[in-house]
């Protein structure tokens, strides 16, 4: 096609720098200069985090966005003009801000028949140059901010979807790219693109699979790193034991009081050692009635006692070649104890009603919140077996003792939960954050948990977790502060203020306000002038006083500023 552009001396004329203000213009359009070094490094990051398919989605819709804003601009800048030319402005524009040299190859358009037919083709692609510069040369065409801009500005020149599709691309060692587009219906798999320019948004797309995402990884990795939280010297020195001893077979005794997390330090010793492929089980021995805790643990023969109609593997079998959890191992019975020492010790099971002994590799990882060391003294806790379980001890501390990690543990459940109940937060109130700090959290983190879930389903969509979510029935008290003089004030509750706030964004004055709260008294009261003045604060001359004024349009100032005498 041999096609020479009309001049841009109008177009360069409409191009504006403002130093002074910060601004570029393009007619009465804002623009900005983007180092394509930083719009590089922004397609990368997307490639890494979302993958091709994602980023794809996310730049063609920015480009399109950009096209559609060019052509409405371009329907205007030149009047009288053919409606080819008027077309031209796009390509124009194009390469006024930098996003290739753009040649014409072949054009036919048909706006009354929406017939469009276009073949461009594109030298110094800033994102085929980017894209190379980053990954070298690829196998697909790549640039998708430009043919999103291509489609975007033809289909608002057009009045229908039209399609621009990059048959050569210069990533893929070509000397430099051809774009040809055609109405979406004419493409064999068009359809498969129309999802690069549905109008809903790709924000809450991208959110709604952020959260399905989390969700899956809480559902299924419920011991991954992540969920350890805590930069305290206290969690940080159990934290430090735990990864020294991941690697090694040795038994490890989990303290700490209830709720302090010893389930998921015991998930993430497992996950840090070489047994992480292999299963991790966890039982908790004080949810186990004592006459079955045998069979629970060691397994049983069928026949062995009644309602034992099959054989079963036990806990230990279970977890062979991987980690075993035994939470609150304090409340085993001593006949109990007494077998999982063998266990320990020889390395092999018998199942109850059995004759014969198997072998089991199992990783033991005990926990318990009570002292093992006075419950031995008293009997109720073998010595032997102590010792053999305290071989390596890890106290995990309690929340109260960990109070820097209070604010983390915190933002890293809320994302956990805004993932599980399909929530989208801005965070935490800071006064919710205030009363997280201030609590004694008897419960530890599983309190925490209960808490910030609670919070969580209660907030509402896209906005703050508050101090009400978290803690209910508790209401706020007025505080001491320091005022503008700095003097000690008394300051009013935050319901007071959101009261007042709503009274001034009411725009009445403050006699009509004044004159509204009178009369709802005086009706709540049902003419009881006593008792509306009783819900007032007012003595019942005050209460007539400033009714009278009302009744006759005295200022509200004059009659606060002149009551009368009470003479009671």
């Amino acid at each position: 096609m041999n096609f020479k552009y009309p001049s841009d001396s109008d177009l360069r004329r409409l191009l504006r720098f403002e130093p002074d203000s910060g601004a570029i213009w393009l007619g009465e359009r804002r623009m900005v200069l983007m180092h394509t070094a930083g719009l590089a490094a922004l397609r990368q990051d997307l490639l890494s985090t979302m993958g091709s398919e994602h980023t794809r989605r996310i730049l063609t819709r920015m480009g399109y966005a950009s096209g559609v804003c060019d052509a409405e601009y371009a329907m205007k800048v030149r009047p009288g003009q053919s409606f080819q030319d008027s077309f031209m402005v796009g390509p124009q524009l194009h390469m006024l801000e930098g996003a290739a040299r753009v040649t014409p190859v072949h054009l036919s358009l048909d706006v009354p028949n929406g017939q469009f037919f276009g073949e461009f083709r594109w030298d110094y692609s800033w994102e085929a140059y980017a894209h190379q510069q980053k990954y070298g040369q690829v196998d697909d065409p790549v640039c998708w901010t430009l043919l999103g801009y291509a489609s975007g500005y033809t289909s608002a020149f057009m009045g229908r979807l039209i399609l621009f599709k990059e048959t050569l691309c210069a990533a893929c060692g070509n000397e430099h790219c051809t774009i040809v587009g055609r109405p979406i219906e004419e493409w064999p798999d068009g359809e498969a693109h129309r999802v690069y320019f549905n109008d809903e948004s790709l924000l809450e797309k991208l959110d709604a699979l952020q959260l399905q995402v989390e969700a899956l990884k809480s559902t299924l990795e419920p011991a991954a790193q992540g969920q350890l939280i805590g930069n305290s010297a206290e969690f940080r020195k159990a934290y430090v034991l735990l990864q020294k001893v991941a690697q090694t077979q040795v038994a490890v005794l989990l303290t700490g009081e209830t709720g302090v997390g010893k389930e998921r330090f015991a998930r993430a010793l497992h996950e840090h050692s070489t047994r992480a492929d292999a299963p991790f089980v966890a039982v908790n021995c004080a949810a186990l009635p004592a006459e079955l805790i045998e069979a629970e643990l060691f397994g049983v023969e069928k026949g062995a006692f009644t309602g034992a109609h099959a054989s079963r593997s036990g806990r230990f079998e279970r977890a062979d070649g991987g980690t075993l959890l035994l939470d609150e191992v304090g409340e085993l019975p001593l006949a109990a104890q007494a077998k999982l020492l063998r266990v320990l010790q020889e390395g092999e099971i018998e199942r109850v009603g059995g004759e014969t002994t198997r072998k089991v590799n199992v990783r033991l990882v005990a926990a318990t919140n009570v002292d093992l060391e006075k419950a031995a003294r008293e009997g109720r806790f073998r010595r032997d077996l102590l010792y053999r379980l305290n071989v390596y001890p890890i106290h995990i501390p309690a929340l109260r003792d960990r109070a820097g990690d209070i604010a983390p543990l915190a933002e890293g459940m809320l994302s956990r939960f805004c993932a599980l109940h399909n929530k989208r937060l801005l965070g935490f109130g800071e006064r919710a954050l205030q009363m997280l700090q201030q609590h004694d959290w008897p419960g530890n983190v599983r309190e925490m948990e209960n808490l910030v879930e609670r919070g969580v389903i209660l907030a509402s969509q896209g906005g703050l977790v508050e101090a009400d979510h978290l803690f209910q029935n508790q209401p706020e008290a007025s505080h001491t502060g320091i005022d503008a003089r700095g003097r000690l004030a008394q300051f009013p509750t935050t319901q007071d203020d959101d009261l007042t706030a709503r009274i001034l964004d009411s725009g009445s004055s403050i006699e009509a306000i004044e004159s509204r709260v009178l009369d709802l008294a005086v009706k709540r009261a049902g003419g009881n002038l006593s008792e509306a003045a009783r819900l007032l604060g007012l003595s019942r001359p005050q209460l007539a006083y400033r009714q009278k004024a009302k009744q006759t349009g005295a200022p509200a100032a004059v009659a606060r500023a002149k009551p009368p005498s009470d003479p009671t």
